[in-house]
């Protein structure tokens, strides 16, 4: 691994995961994935962030390689999570010495996850520890993702470690500052990253960037993925963006479909769209495509059409999970259609409506629905072409 040193004494002794095929057995890595932890080095040594426990001999041995026989002084803890936290109990037996530093919430979890009750120390918001040259402040952001999670601020250096905030999947490819690599890959992957781990808590996200306000940022030093500097304008945009739930101009189509027939009125719905000045249109087939990419788009994206056939007198299933996992992250200020087929019980489109009602936070004044018995007609067809200019308008008029 490359331990790049970020800026004067703060070095990167994280490792990269290209074997972890599901992050949290739920989301597909096909880039990897890294767990970034920082030296801080002043008079005294902090650690920054730990790893998942199969990389806990990495990361040890990587800061050996940064500190020599010197021990971390203190393991700064900003969020708990497993991925994060699991190295824990060996790196103390690398460094028996090592307090973990972290709020209330974090050490009630050090000692309930790993029966830690020794060498620990207790921070508060806007708190402080001297290395000694470098002073790290701490501002709890709580439910960003979960409760304990909080911020480390080193002032001398206008240096941020963020946590999980403004991470990505993706593992790093020898570089690890965004100004040394190609980070086209990663944007994909901040979307991704963001809709199916964060996309729930958009308040707590926007209560954690008035938290950092105040603060002159250098670099961002996550949890995952690059070492933000020439990009944190970028950055900060699509968190802010995506944390108030604005979409960008685009629609996603999202459909089940058994023997093609919703699939046809999918492809025209899209047809139509295109033709009518709309350039990010994205067509996803739930039965293929993984659900964390659709959800990526869907946060993305201002326009949602959703398709399904109807399905034991309901929801074809992955559209059912598609809506749940929908309704489950708070999605809102999205224009939404719905189009489904049935053969002898119409109740895909009205179970999809009552349940995106249900949702409560999506825009649904001018929702439009097309629903065919059999197989398309030619006045299905029309009736998706019509479905497509009346959601094409409401975009427009959005921006």
């Amino acid at each position: 691994m490359n331990f790049k040193e970020i800026k004067d004494g703060i070095y990167y002794v994280g490792t990269n995961d290209f074997t972890t095929k599901l992050f949290e057995a739920l989301w597909p890595l096909p880039l990897g994935i890294s767990y970034n932890s920082y030296i801080v080095k002043g008079e005294k040594i902090a650690l920054v962030d730990c790893v998942e426990i199969s990389q806990s001999n990495k990361l040890a041995n990587n800061v050996k390689s940064i500190i020599g026989v010197r021990h971390p002084d203190y393991l700064i803890i900003n969020h708990m999570e497993p991925d994060h936290s699991g190295a824990i109990n060996v790196l103390r037996t690398y460094f028996p010495d090592m307090k973990i530093v972290g709020n209330a919430i974090t050490l009630d979890m050090v000692r309930g996850f790993y029966g830690i009750y020794d060498n620990l120390i207790e921070v508060s918001d806007n708190d402080t520890i001297d290395l000694g040259g470098k002073i790290l402040r701490f501002r709890l952001t709580p439910m960003v993702h979960w409760p304990e999670t909080m911020i480390t601020y080193i002032e001398e250096d206008r240096t941020l470690f963020s946590g999980d905030a403004f991470g990505c999947f993706g593992a790093l490819n020898g570089g690890i500052v965004d100004a040394d690599i190609n980070t086209t890959p990663y944007f994909p992957e901040m979307y991704r990253y963001y809709s199916n781990i964060i996309g729930k808590y958009g308040k707590a996200v926007q209560r954690a960037f008035s938290k950092i306000s105040d603060l002159e940022i250098e670099y961002i030093c996550p949890a995952h993925g690059p070492v933000w500097y020439e990009e944190i304008d970028r950055v900060f945009s699509i968190y802010n963006r995506l944390s108030r739930y604005i979409g960008e101009p685009g629609v996603v189509v999202a459909y089940g479909s058994m023997y093609g027939n919703t699939a046809a009125m999918a492809d025209a719905i899209a047809i139509r769209l295109s033709s009518n000045g709309i350039k990010d249109v994205k067509i996803y087939n739930v039965s293929y495509s993984h659900q964390s990419y659709i959800l990526g788009d869907i946060f993305r994206y201002s326009g949602l059409v959703i398709g399904s056939p109807t399905y034991s007198g309901g929801l074809f299933p992955p559209i059912e999970n598609l809506i749940a996992a929908i309704k489950n992250r708070g999605l809102c200020n999205r224009v939404v259609a719905t189009f489904g087929s049935f053969s002898w019980g119409a109740q895909a489109v009205k179970t999809m409506n009552s349940m995106l009602e249900n949702c409560r936070l999506l825009n649904l004044d001018n929702i439009s629905s097309v629903e065919s018995k059999h197989a398309p007609t030619p006045s299905t067809i029309a009736a998706c072409y019509h479905l497509a200019d009346r959601l094409s308008r409401n975009l427009v008029s959005e921006f």
